[in-house]
């Protein structure tokens, strides 16, 4: 069950819930509000409303909006890794790799929760424990890529980081415009779109051990 799922699930004010499962309640119930609203036009009053539970109760989980925003943005950077990471995982075919690389983040983009624009559109970028969260994010997504890059081409570290920030920035990049512009292009054949415009490029270095 997915946090703004708990959210539906545990909204009536007066219910009692597990620690754990509150948390979970209140996070679902600010990504709502924050994806919606942004950090600076939220309010903690219309998170605990949202939530259905008094501001006391809120406060008793989170201190205040920062603290409840980087658990949120914390959240949602670790399901876009480990969404990289599962995709490059999936398969040794490297063509295979890069296109469920890209779906990935295709799918984290068209996720109807929307955490997506906390982490790649948020309006608090200029607070620097935000700023932080999604720089290593974005590097720790390009440096799982760019181990697959190194192993299978015997290109240097910082060559392959090069290409996996590309690789990584196109899919975001892409992904946000075609769920923004509601491009009537199915996912499937825009992530297979993308997929070949990529490997054309990827596929010109040859596989380590092996002449070019």
């Amino acid at each position: 069950m997915t946090a703004i799922e708990q959210t539906d699930a545990a909204r009536p004010r007066g219910t009692r819930l597990p620690r754990r499962a509150r948390r979970n309640q209140l996070l679902g119930a600010a990504q709502e509000v924050f994806v919606a609203q942004g950090y600076h036009a939220a309010a903690m009053d219309d998170i605990a409303e949202r939530a259905g539970v008094s501001k006391p109760v809120l406060y008793q989980h989170f201190p205040g909006k920062l603290d409840l925003y980087l658990a949120l943005l914390d959240q949602h950077c670790e399901a876009l890794l480990l969404a990289v990471r599962t995709a490059l995982e999936s398969t040794t075919d490297n063509k295979q790799r890069v296109e469920a690389t890209m779906d990935a983040y295709f799918a984290y983009v068209e996720d109807e929760g929307g955490a997506f624009r906390l982490v790649f559109e948020s309006d608090l970028t200029n607070e620097p424990a935000v700023r932080e969260r999604v720089d290593r994010v974005s590097l720790q997504c390009a440096e799982a890529i760019s181990d697959v890059i190194a192993e299978d081409t015997g290109l240097s570290k910082d060559e392959s980081m090069l290409l996996a920030v590309g690789l990584g920035g196109v899919s975001q990049v892409v992904a946000r415009y075609w769920l923004s512009s509601e491009s009537p292009v199915a996912r499937d054949t825009a992530v297979g779109l993308l997929t070949s415009l990529a490997w054309r490029g990827i596929a010109g270095f040859p596989l380590h051990g092996t002449e070019g």
